[in-house]
């Protein structure tokens, strides 16, 4: 590459070596997250990984992808960078995790209208920092630049994981009973769902972002909406080491619980849910109050407090709180699984 330059391509807006440069920036971070598994080095053409299958009687790749949304836009006025590639791993790995697959490696994909390699330094390292919370490596990813297409300072991210789970450990819902226990993991807030809600509420292109709010603690609001998605991988891993038999997972996404809670249902069996077992978070009461927004569709937008739900045996629902407190995760008993088509009662 050190002969790779045209003036041409660059004069069209592509400055080929300014990529060159993310590399060597980067590079470091990368390989902080290699695992037992990886293969090669960074630079090459695909990404090679070696999984570990030993023990396992039909092992099944699970994969998951997904963009960190317009909470890209409050990064971007607020010019912190570091944290959105935590988002963009943990929307990935908190849906495989729901089926009970362990990340193995995820790629991201930067698409900017100007290569500025610091910036892209400052994203990587967010999102190394998420694999490493994850327990995944990061082996590969794509930055473009698409002058003409987006503002030289705007830019997208988004990316994707592969996991792998023995056939017969795959979590998905079959052994849902009524009598369940429903726990809930605590978020760390918004979260990276419900964000173009939250620019309206807020007017965020005119709001001082970066001021001190009295509803939050003094925190400001910037701040609080940019705290990154809690990743929940090394928690559900915990249990599922210790026999905890979890019988479904639900990520609380976009589309709050009303959506994303029955799909961790069977036929028949209801998530029942009580608003007052869990606490929810400043920044929810701020949003609904300022945005005069329906109680209904806070829950039908917002994770409201719950990132993760899961169901599992009221014998084991103690095992369960303990391990997750050694985990060092906040986590609640929510509800139960009853007997119901509703998919998800809240009361």
């Amino acid at each position: 590459m050190k002969n790779s330059h045209s003036e041409s391509y660059a004069a069209a807006g592509v400055d080929v070596t300014a990529g060159y440069e993310s590399v060597e920036r980067i590079r470091p971070m990368v390989e902080s997250t290699y695992i037992p598994g990886v293969m090669g080095t960074l630079g090459g053409f695909g990404g090679l990984f070696a999984p570990d299958v030993s023990g396992m009687k039909r092992p099944v790749l699970v994969s998951g992808t997904d963009g960190v949304g317009t909470k890209l836009r409050l990064a971007q006025l607020m010019d912190k960078h570091d944290t959105i590639g935590i988002d963009c791993v943990a929307m990935c790995v908190n849906d495989i995790i729901c089926g009970g697959a362990s990340p193995l490696f995820f790629l991201d994909y930067i698409a900017c209208g100007k290569n500025n390699p610091a910036r892209i330094a400052e994203i990587v390292s967010g999102i190394t920092e998420g694999c490493r919370q994850a327990g995944c490596a990061l082996v590969g990813g794509e930055t473009a630049e698409h002058p003409g297409m987006m503002p030289e300072e705007d830019y997208d991210v988004a990316g994707f994981s592969v996991g792998i789970v023995d056939e017969e450990k795959i979590i998905d819902g079959k052994a849902l009973a009524e009598g369940d226990t429903l726990i809930g993991l605590a978020s760390t807030g918004v979260h990276s769902n419900g964000f173009s809600l939250v620019r309206k509420v807020f007017d965020v292109e005119h709001a001082d972002l970066k001021a001190p709010v009295a509803e939050l603690g003094g925190q400001s609001l910037g701040d609080a909406l940019l705290t990154p998605t809690r990743i929940y991988v090394k928690a559900v891993q915990a249990l599922l080491k210790d026999g905890v038999d979890i019988h479904a997972i639900s990520h609380i996404t976009g589309g709050g619980f009303y959506e994303n809670v029955p799909r961790m249902m069977t036929e028949g069996l209801t998530a029942r849910i009580q608003l007052d077992s869990f606490p929810r978070l400043p920044i929810f009461d701020l949003i609904e109050e300022k945005g005069g927004i329906p109680r209904r569709d806070m829950y039908n937008t917002f994770n409201m407090g719950i990132g993760l739900i899961m169901a599992v045996p009221a014998g084991q629902a103690d095992q369960a709180m303990a391990l997750l407190d050694q985990a060092g995760e906040q986590a609640y008993v929510i509800g139960s699984v009853v007997a119901g088509e509703a998919g998800v009662e809240l009361v």
